[in-house]
Formats: structure tokens, C-alpha cells, sequence
């Protein structure tokens, strides 16, 4: 049994209270602890995800207490790749966060940060649906507070519509949960998907809404239209550096379908077939078109990357409503990108925000360092409307490609291509009203003079170069990104790991 699988939950899990209680009113105390907290989970992160990149599945017994009846945590290709991209995005955003003083704003910032990246890693690393619950309250809780952190009357109204809409999401997520005890007496994910079998075909009403309600739970999590309404305003209205790092927070969503609905619920599982793409790649598709059709007709920056990350979501989903293992392969390779270019692209804006007097679409005085700001925005805004050289190019390629294989080809590329085209036209207008034509208005003394620290500048120039690096390492990634996909498609390692022999278990009556 490895030890080392618990520590990106519990290291955060320790460091938040240590900040809060022996820190709390040393901020350069705190800034050390937690540049070296996300040093460690950097570390272990990549260490989990070397150790897995072979096939190999973790397995950590809490108390050792065998499954089904003990709480594991699960390591596989997915989810240490989502805690090795958390824990690189969680680095950067956290640099840009003390480099431009966004962690003296407000009380307990650090704290919440580790309580944050507490929550994400326990939803990627959870091999129990109850557990995965649990995370998602942690997440919620922390989400909440890093939203409303520096206070303002705004970000409280964001931050309220935010928790409500989640916490609908949370009921929701109960109903199925209890739902499912009812009709397996399990909620560990490897039983889960040995008892799904064993449900005959005249009694699947039960499962089928479960198995409807999880994707509701994990629709609203991913920002999937018409379950979106919450999003815009949140991440707008959020510090640039907790915006940042909401950009994995919908990719927890998407990860939650990906496992669900590979492990416990595959397309080829009589109790619950046709439940899943019913309505999925719709919905998909219209998020790809409304996010990209937002981002053209946003009237501030905050807005328009907001609607670009609901836009990037719906790609997203596109890919894996199709359910084939090449195209979980390019959604797992394009959730890698758009985390970048998303947390990019919200630390650029408030590089902008901190030295213009508002983000409106609206010719105003040039903001201070404009042509490295610049720069930096235009590679993310290639990044993220898919144009080539960077990740985004091959990313909207290799989900094409994947189309090419389903029966709605024809509608796929045409939705993809002109969203592609709108999100062009959209960064482009905010790009040359922002910077271009900002150059005939003459600055009043007014105007913000701050201009862009060093280090936050390099740290959104690292996540850029990241995606530079996503490009030229793109066969080796998708490579990996299949074998990931090809481990998902086969679950018999992942449920021999965790339950020894599945065949022996008591039948869903018996032995609860």
C-alpha cells in the first residue's frame, strides 16, 4: 500500500490550520509555508504521476480498512495527472498572488488556497463516491471565501449566487447518492460498478435516475448550458489570481463524468444504456457556440474571458459525449490546454484591471507596460480560440479527428470551425480596443500609473510557455493521454485493485 497517494490531501489539509493558527498575522511567514506546500505537492504529484504512467494502479486503505467497507483513495493515469496539472497551476497562480500582493487583501488567503487545493486533489483522488461528495463541499467552502476575499459589494453578490447555485448541486448530488445505496447498498466506486451488473433489466428505474441525476451534479460543476448561469458572473467578479485557479474547477466536473461514466456506468451497461448521451452532446455543443458567441458580444474583459472558459468547457464536453476512446484522449489533452490558457488569461486581465480605470470594452489610456501586456494577451488568445501554433491548434484537431468516427460529423466540425472563427473576431476586437486604440487617448492624471510586477509577469509567461510546451511535446502528451484513455475503457485493474475478488462479494442485500 503507498503512502505517498494521501499526501497532496493531507499536506494542504495540515498547512491550512498550521497558517491560520502560528501565522496568521505574519504574512511573510505565510507566503514561505505556502510556496513550500505547493513546492511539496509539485513534487509528490509528479512522483505519483511517473509511478502510474506505466499502468500502474495505487491503492491507499484509510485505517487499512478493505474496500468496500474502508475509505480508499485510488491512483491511476487520470487522476495523477489532474493532481499533477492542479499542483502546476497552483504554483504559478500562487506566485502571481504574493507578487502582486493579492494575499494581503484580505484574511486567511493562504489558508483558503490550501484548503482549496485540499478539496481538488481529494475529487481527483477519491475512490468513493460519497468521499467525492465530501471534497466537493471542501471545495465549495474554500471556493466561497477565496471568491469574496478584499471584500465589495459585487464580489459578495457573485459569491452568494455562486453558493446557492452549488449548493442545488450538492442536494442534488445527496438524492443521487442515496438513490444509489438503495439500489447497491454501495458507494465505492469499484463495487459500484461490479453490483451495476448484477441489476436486471426489469429493474433498472432506480439506477437509470441516479445515473441522470450524477450528470446533472456534474453538468452544473462543468458550467454545461443551460446549467452555466453561475460562472460568468463568479469568475468575473473573483481576484484575478482565485480566478486563475478556478480554471481546474470545472475540470473537476468533467473528470467526475469521465470516471463515473467509464467505471460505474459504461455505454455498454444494460441498466442504464442511453442515459448517458441523450442529451449531453447537445448541451455540449450549444456551450461551445453560447461561450463563444459571449465572448464576441462581452462588454468587459472579466466577461469575455468568463464566457471563453464556458466556451473551452463545451469543447470539452463535446469530446467526451462522444465516448470513444480517441475522443476521451482529446478531451484529456484539451482539458490540459484550456487550463492553461484560462488561468492566463484571468491573470492578464488583472494585470490589466490593476492599471486602467475599468475593464469595459471602451477605448481608454494605455495601461502601463502595453506592449508586454500585450504580448502576453495575444498568445493566450490564441491559445484559447484554437489558433495555430499553439496547444489549442491540436487540441480542436485531435477532437475533429475523433468526430470523424461518430454519426454527427457533419454538425460537429461546423459548430467547432465557426466558434473557432467567433472567438477569433472576439479576442481580436477586445485586443485592439484594449491596446491598439488605446494609443490615441492621452493618459488624465487620474490614470493608474502601477504598472506590471516582474514575477507576476513571469509567471503568466510560464503558463504561456507551457502551452508552447504542450505543442511541441503534443505526440508524446496525446500518447500518454491515450494510454490514459485506453486504462479508462478497460476498469477490470482499477476494480481488481481495489476489491481483490469482485465475484466474491456479497449480492447488493447482503452484509449492510
Amino acid at each position: 500500500m503507498s503512502h505517498w497517494i494521501i499526501l497532496p490531501i493531507v499536506l494542504p489539509a495540515m498547512l491550512a490550520p498550521f497558517i491560520v493558527l502560528a501565522a496568521r498575522h505574519h504574512i511573510s511567514i505565510q507566503r514561505v509555508f505556502a510556496i513550500a506546500g505547493v513546492l511539496a505537492q509539485l513534487v509528490i504529484a509528479a512522483g505519483l504521476a511517473w509511478t502510474t504512467s506505466d499502468g500502474t494502479i495505487l491503492l491507499y486503505q484509510l485505517g487499512d480498512w478493505a474496500a468496500p467497507f474502508g475509505i480508499v483513495l485510488v491512483g491511476d493515469r487520470l487522476s495523477t495527472m489532474m493532481v499533477l496539472l492542479t499542483a502546476i497551476l497552483a504554483m504559478f497562480v500562487l506566485i502571481y498572488a504574493i507578487a502582486t500582493k493579492w494575499d494581503e487583501k484580505g484574511a486567511n488567503f493562504h489558508a483558503l488556497f490550501q484548503f482549496q487545493l485540499m478539496g481538488i486533489m481529494g475529487a481527483f483522488l477519491t475512490g468513493d463516491l460519497f468521499n467525492l461528495f465530501v471534497f466537493f463541499e471542501v471545495l465549495l467552502i474554500a471556493s466561497y471565501g477565496l471568491m469574496i476575499h478584499a471584500g465589495g459589494n459585487d464580489r459578495l453578490r457573485a459569491g452568494v449566487q455562486y453558493v446557492l447555485f452549488n449548493l442545488l448541486g450538492s442536494t442534488l448530488f445527496l438524492f443521487a447518492l442515496g438513490s444509489i445505496y438503495a439500489e447497491t447498498g454501495t458507494l465505492n466506486m469499484a463495487d459500484l460498478a461490479y453490483r451495476a451488473t448484477l441489476i436486471g433489466p426489469d429493474a433498472t428505474v432506480g439506477i437509470r435516475v441516479a445515473a441522470v441525476l450524477l450528470l446533472l451534479v456534474f453538468a452544473i460543476k462543468a458550467a454545461l448550458v443551460p446549467l452555466h448561469f453561475w460562472l460568468p458572473s463568479s469568475y468575473a467578479e473573483a481576484p484575478g489570481p482565485v480566478a486563475a485557479l478556478f480554471a481546474i474547477m470545472t475540470k473537476v466536473g468533467a473528470y467526475a463524468i469521465i470516471r463515473v461514466y467509464t467505471l460505474i456506468f459504461p455505454p455498454n451497461l444494460e441498466a442504464t444504456t442511453a442515459s448517458f448521451d441523450v442529451w449531453l452532446q447537445p448541451a455540449a455543443l450549444l456551450s461551445l457556440a453560447l461561450g463563444m458567441i459571449g465572448v464576441l458580444a462581452a462588454k468587459k474583459l472579466d466577461r469575455l474571458v468568463a464566457f471563453a472558459v464556458i466556451g473551452s468547457m463545451g469543447m470539452v464536453l463535446v469530446a467526451i459525449s462522444m465516448f470513444t476512446p480517441e475522443s476521451i484522449a482529446a478531451a484529456l489533452y484539451y482539458i490540459i490546454h484550456s487550463t492553461f490558457a484560462g488561468a492566463a488569461l484571468f491573470l492578464i486581465v488583472d494585470l490589466v484591471k490593476s492599471s486602467r480605470r475599468s475593464l469595459d470594452l471602451v477605448a481608454l489610456p494605455p495601461v502601463v507596460g502595453a506592449p508586454l501586456i500585450a504580448g502576453l494577451f495575444f498568445a493566450a488568445a490564441i491559445a484559447m480560440a484554437g489558433l495555430p501554433p499553439l496547444s489549442g491548434f491540436i487540441g480542436k484537431l485531435l477532437i475533429l479527428d475523433a468526430a470523424v468516427a461518430s454519426g454527427t460529423q457533419g454538425l460537429i466540425w461546423t459548430v467547432i470551425l465557426a466558434s473557432s472563427l467567433i472567438a477569433v473576431v472576439g479576442f481580436g476586437r477586445a485586443g485592439s480596443t484594449v491596446f491598439w486604440k488605446a494609443k490615441s487617448i492621452v493618459p488624465t492624471q487620474d490614470h493608474p500609473q502601477q504598472g506590471p510586477h516582474v514575477m507576476a509577469c513571469a509567471a503568466i509567461g510560464t503558463l504561456i510557455a507551457l502551452l508552447a510546451l504542450l505543442t511541441v511535446l503534443g505526440g508524446y502528451v496525446h500518447e500518454y493521454t491515450i494510454a490514459t484513455s485506453n486504462q479508462l475503457f478497460d476498469p477490470a485493474p482499477y476494480i481488481a485493485t481495489v476489491i481483490e475478488t469482485p465475484g466474491k462479494l456479497s449480492t447488493p442485500t447482503e452484509g449492510y
